[in-house]
Protein backbone atom coordinates (compact mmCIF):
# COMPACT_ATOMS: atom_id res chain seq x y z
CA UNK A 1 0.00 0.00 0.00
CA UNK A 2 1.15 3.50 -0.81
CA UNK A 3 0.48 7.24 -0.62
CA UNK A 4 -1.46 8.35 -3.42
CA UNK A 5 -0.14 11.07 -5.75
CA UNK A 6 -1.81 12.99 -7.84
CA UNK A 7 -0.55 15.53 -10.43
CA UNK A 8 -2.64 18.28 -12.31
CA UNK A 9 -1.24 19.51 -15.48
CA UNK A 10 -1.31 18.38 -19.09
CA UNK A 11 -2.50 15.49 -20.89
CA UNK A 12 1.22 14.79 -21.72
CA UNK A 13 1.72 15.01 -17.99
CA UNK A 14 -0.65 12.88 -16.84
CA UNK A 15 -0.07 10.17 -18.99
CA UNK A 16 3.52 9.62 -17.73
CA UNK A 17 3.28 10.11 -14.14
CA UNK A 18 -0.30 7.58 -14.79
CA UNK A 19 2.58 4.93 -16.36
CA UNK A 20 4.44 5.31 -12.73
CA UNK A 21 1.62 4.50 -10.20
CA UNK A 22 -0.33 8.16 -10.23
CA UNK A 23 -3.30 9.29 -10.25
CA UNK A 24 -5.20 12.06 -12.49
CA UNK A 25 -5.85 16.11 -10.85
CA UNK A 26 -7.53 18.80 -12.30
CA UNK A 27 -8.79 21.99 -11.12
CA UNK A 28 -12.79 22.28 -10.95
CA UNK A 29 -11.76 25.03 -13.48
CA UNK A 30 -9.85 23.04 -16.35
CA UNK A 31 -11.40 19.91 -16.78
CA UNK A 32 -10.24 19.58 -20.43
CA UNK A 33 -6.61 17.51 -19.85
CA UNK A 34 -8.48 14.78 -17.87
CA UNK A 35 -11.33 14.13 -20.69
CA UNK A 36 -9.27 10.91 -21.69
CA UNK A 37 -8.42 9.17 -18.41
CA UNK A 38 -10.41 7.70 -15.43
CA UNK A 39 -11.23 10.24 -12.90
CA UNK A 40 -14.28 9.09 -11.31
CA UNK A 41 -13.51 7.48 -7.93
CA UNK A 42 -9.59 7.81 -8.95
CA UNK A 43 -9.23 11.24 -9.42
CA UNK A 44 -8.41 14.40 -7.14
CA UNK A 45 -10.26 17.82 -7.73
CA UNK A 46 -8.64 20.87 -6.94
CA UNK A 47 -10.14 24.38 -6.37
CA UNK A 48 -8.82 27.93 -7.38
CA UNK A 49 -8.64 29.20 -3.84
CA UNK A 50 -7.55 32.26 -4.95
CA UNK A 51 -10.86 33.18 -6.40
CA UNK A 52 -13.13 30.61 -5.57
CA UNK A 53 -16.49 29.61 -6.78
CA UNK A 54 -18.47 27.41 -4.91
CA UNK A 55 -21.22 26.51 -8.04
CA UNK A 56 -18.23 25.77 -10.58
CA UNK A 57 -16.59 23.43 -7.85
CA UNK A 58 -19.90 21.53 -6.69
CA UNK A 59 -20.96 21.39 -10.93
CA UNK A 60 -17.14 19.82 -11.23
CA UNK A 61 -17.34 17.02 -8.30
CA UNK A 62 -21.01 16.39 -9.83
CA UNK A 63 -19.68 15.58 -13.18
CA UNK A 64 -16.48 14.00 -11.96
CA UNK A 65 -17.30 12.03 -9.27
CA UNK A 66 -13.39 12.18 -7.53
CA UNK A 67 -11.99 10.14 -5.27
CA UNK A 68 -11.12 13.32 -3.33
CA UNK A 69 -11.77 17.39 -3.72
CA UNK A 70 -10.66 19.88 -1.53
CA UNK A 71 -13.22 22.53 0.84
CA UNK A 72 -12.63 25.74 0.24
CA UNK A 73 -10.08 27.07 2.70
CA UNK A 74 -10.59 28.27 6.11
CA UNK A 75 -8.27 31.35 6.22
CA UNK A 76 -11.26 32.85 8.88
CA UNK A 77 -12.18 30.35 11.80
CA UNK A 78 -15.97 32.42 11.51
CA UNK A 79 -16.42 31.20 8.06
CA UNK A 80 -15.90 27.29 9.23
CA UNK A 81 -19.78 26.84 9.54
CA UNK A 82 -20.39 27.87 6.08
CA UNK A 83 -17.47 25.63 4.66
CA UNK A 84 -18.37 22.43 6.57
CA UNK A 85 -21.69 22.71 5.12
CA UNK A 86 -19.91 23.30 1.47
CA UNK A 87 -18.23 20.29 2.36
CA UNK A 88 -21.14 18.14 3.03
CA UNK A 89 -22.62 19.15 -0.35
CA UNK A 90 -19.07 18.15 -1.45
CA UNK A 91 -19.34 14.89 -0.13
CA UNK A 92 -22.18 13.68 -1.83
CA UNK A 93 -20.43 13.31 -4.93
CA UNK A 94 -16.57 12.89 -4.05
CA UNK A 95 -16.01 9.70 -1.41
CA UNK A 96 -13.67 11.75 0.23
CA UNK A 97 -13.56 15.97 0.77
CA UNK A 98 -10.72 17.49 2.82
CA UNK A 99 -11.35 20.47 4.76
CA UNK A 100 -7.81 22.89 4.60
CA UNK A 101 -7.62 24.97 7.98
CA UNK A 102 -5.39 28.00 7.98
CA UNK A 103 -6.67 30.47 10.62
CA UNK A 104 -4.12 30.09 13.44
CA UNK A 105 -7.09 30.30 16.21
CA UNK A 106 -7.83 26.89 15.22
CA UNK A 107 -4.28 25.74 16.47
CA UNK A 108 -4.71 22.11 18.98
CA UNK A 109 -8.69 22.77 18.28
CA UNK A 110 -9.22 20.64 14.92
CA UNK A 111 -10.40 17.27 16.53
CA UNK A 112 -13.00 19.54 17.96
CA UNK A 113 -13.77 22.07 15.21
CA UNK A 114 -14.22 19.62 12.26
CA UNK A 115 -16.44 16.57 12.05
CA UNK A 116 -14.43 13.35 11.65
CA UNK A 117 -16.80 13.04 8.19
CA UNK A 118 -13.58 15.12 6.60
CA UNK A 119 -10.64 14.64 5.73
CA UNK A 120 -7.73 17.36 6.80
CA UNK A 121 -5.56 19.26 3.99
CA UNK A 122 -2.13 20.92 4.52
CA UNK A 123 -0.79 23.71 2.39
CA UNK A 124 2.17 23.17 2.32
CA UNK A 125 4.57 26.19 2.51
CA UNK A 126 5.88 27.95 -0.37
CA UNK A 127 6.58 31.48 -1.17
CA UNK A 128 2.99 31.56 -2.61
CA UNK A 129 1.71 31.02 0.76
CA UNK A 130 0.42 27.85 3.09
CA UNK A 131 -0.91 27.42 6.67
CA UNK A 132 0.22 28.82 9.42
CA UNK A 133 -1.58 26.12 11.92
CA UNK A 134 1.00 23.79 13.46
CA UNK A 135 1.84 20.34 12.06
CA UNK A 136 0.79 19.01 15.70
CA UNK A 137 -2.67 20.04 15.30
CA UNK A 138 -3.56 18.03 12.28
CA UNK A 139 -4.98 14.53 14.26
CA UNK A 140 -6.22 12.25 11.12
CA UNK A 141 -5.49 11.66 7.86
CA UNK A 142 -3.98 14.58 5.59
CA UNK A 143 -3.55 15.39 1.92
CA UNK A 144 -0.72 17.47 1.67
CA UNK A 145 -0.93 20.38 -1.21
CA UNK A 146 1.62 21.50 -3.06
CA UNK A 147 4.78 22.48 -2.50
CA UNK A 148 8.52 20.72 -3.27
CA UNK A 149 8.34 16.74 -2.77
CA UNK A 150 11.59 16.94 -0.19
CA UNK A 151 9.14 18.98 1.92
CA UNK A 152 6.24 17.01 1.30
CA UNK A 153 7.90 13.67 2.53
CA UNK A 154 9.62 15.77 5.74
CA UNK A 155 6.22 16.46 6.56
CA UNK A 156 5.10 12.91 6.43
CA UNK A 157 7.13 12.17 9.31
CA UNK A 158 4.87 14.14 11.47
CA UNK A 159 1.74 13.57 9.97
CA UNK A 160 -0.85 10.76 8.60
CA UNK A 161 -0.54 11.05 5.25
CA UNK A 162 -3.03 9.53 2.78
CA UNK A 163 -2.12 11.34 -0.56
CA UNK A 164 -0.13 14.17 -2.16
CA UNK A 165 -0.58 16.25 -5.52
CA UNK A 166 2.83 17.71 -7.03
CA UNK A 167 2.87 20.01 -9.94
CA UNK A 168 6.58 21.59 -8.91
CA UNK A 169 8.20 19.27 -11.35
CA UNK A 170 6.74 20.12 -14.06
CA UNK A 171 7.94 23.68 -13.56
CA UNK A 172 11.10 22.65 -13.30
CA UNK A 173 11.08 19.95 -16.53
CA UNK A 174 10.64 22.97 -18.61
CA UNK A 175 14.56 24.59 -17.64
CA UNK A 176 16.12 21.37 -18.26
CA UNK A 177 16.03 20.89 -14.26
CA UNK A 178 14.75 17.53 -12.30
CA UNK A 179 14.27 16.43 -8.92
CA UNK A 180 17.36 13.81 -8.06
CA UNK A 181 15.68 12.43 -4.67
CA UNK A 182 17.02 15.14 -2.35
CA UNK A 183 16.78 18.50 -4.57
CA UNK A 184 16.42 20.03 -7.95
CA UNK A 185 18.70 19.87 -10.22
CA UNK A 186 20.36 20.20 -13.84
CA UNK A 187 19.44 17.21 -15.60
CA UNK A 188 23.05 15.62 -17.19
CA UNK A 189 21.12 14.99 -20.39
CA UNK A 190 18.23 17.22 -20.38
CA UNK A 191 14.27 17.30 -22.55
CA UNK A 192 11.82 17.90 -20.94
CA UNK A 193 10.35 14.31 -21.18
CA UNK A 194 13.65 13.00 -19.58
CA UNK A 195 12.81 15.49 -16.41
CA UNK A 196 9.28 14.93 -15.99
CA UNK A 197 10.21 10.84 -16.20
CA UNK A 198 13.03 10.84 -13.69
CA UNK A 199 11.39 13.46 -11.32
CA UNK A 200 8.15 11.13 -11.20
CA UNK A 201 10.79 7.81 -10.44
CA UNK A 202 12.14 10.02 -7.72
CA UNK A 203 9.79 10.96 -6.10
CA UNK A 204 8.26 7.32 -5.94
CA UNK A 205 11.75 6.39 -4.57
CA UNK A 206 11.86 8.69 -1.37
CA UNK A 207 7.81 7.46 -0.51
CA UNK A 208 8.92 4.14 -0.99
CA UNK A 209 8.93 2.22 2.36
CA UNK A 210 6.59 4.82 4.04
CA UNK A 211 4.78 3.57 7.15
CA UNK A 212 0.95 3.81 5.89
CA UNK A 213 -0.90 5.02 9.40
CA UNK A 214 -3.32 2.37 10.46
CA UNK A 215 -5.84 5.35 10.26
CA UNK A 216 -5.05 6.06 6.97
CA UNK A 217 -5.40 1.71 6.07
CA UNK A 218 -8.70 2.34 7.16
CA UNK A 219 -9.72 5.57 5.13
CA UNK A 220 -8.30 3.23 2.13
CA UNK A 221 -10.91 0.64 3.16
CA UNK A 222 -8.05 -1.80 3.34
Amino acid sequence: MEVLKFVAHSKKVISIAKEHGWHPGARYTNLRDIRNFSFCELGFLDINWKSYSYERHVEAAAQTTPLLTIARDVECIFSLDKIIKEAETLLKYSRHVAIVPKDTLMNGRLKELIPKDFMLAYSVPTKYGGTQVSIESFDRPVHLLGGRPDTQRALAEKMKVFSIDCNRFTLDARYGDYFDGVKFRRHPTGGYERCLIDSIENINKIWSGYGIHDDVRNLMGV
